[in-house]
């Protein structure tokens, strides 16, 4: 698959030979809806908390006299059936984590990525450079290139300036090729891709 680069001021910078097995792929929904799933489960705080009745600070004495009331039999104050009482199968601190073959992680990027491609949503450049953090000349140049909702992946390193200037931008994103995963691309409009970011997409999967 061959696409056209551009640069940041949507001047022409030749093409780029993009790889069939990364970008050419038949997108599986299946796939990628499992590794969004996983991302999503990792990232989940899991710090719900409700006291059960050994966690609640009241006397443990017998509230009255078994017999000779007319009413229920009852202990400990501490129990679910009374006010101030423990919770019974309340929430507890844990982690929401399920686990995902490293290889079905691998194949849903390629999956997510050759989704953008096959809709015509993949836009590569050939650097994300800027001489001056400025937020004002950064959105001009994105008008010029028609981006208003998208990742932009780098090379291992940001650009100081873009990564600054981008930073106020709503609805963009800027991420090192460490960063690219399948949810981040996904909830964009645009994937804009550097031509370090490909390079390296392409090493990592060779």
């Amino acid at each position: 698959m061959e696409l056209k680069v551009t640069t940041l001021e949507g001047k022409e910078a030749g093409s780029v030979q993009l790889s069939d097995a990364i970008f050419g792929l038949e997108p599986r929904e299946d796939i990628i809806a499992r590794c969004v799933q996983w991302q999503l489960n990792k990232r989940q705080a899991g710090t719900h908390k409700a006291k059960g009745r050994a966690e609640i600070w009241r006397t443990g004495k017998k509230m009255y006299k078994q017999k000779g009331t007319g009413g229920a039999r009852h202990g400990s104050a501490r129990v679910p059936q009374f006010r101030g009482g423990g919770r019974a199968f309340g929430p507890v601190v844990r982690s929401h984590a399920t686990d995902l073959p490293k290889k079905v992680r691998a194949l849903a990027l390629k999956h997510a990525l050759s989704a953008k491609a096959k809709d015509g949503d993949l836009v590569v450049i050939e650097k994300a450079a800027l001489e001056t953090a400025k937020t004002k000349a950064l959105l001009g140049h994105f008008s010029g290139l028609g981006l208003t909702n998208a990742l932009i992946i780098d090379g291992a390193e940001l650009n100081d300036g873009f990564a600054a200037a981008a930073r106020n931008i709503p609805n963009m994103d800027v991420l090192p090729i460490q960063g690219i995963n399948v949810y981040d691309i996904l909830r964009r409009q645009k994937l804009v891709l550097t031509k370090a970011a490909i390079d390296a997409l392409e090493a990592r999967f060779k």
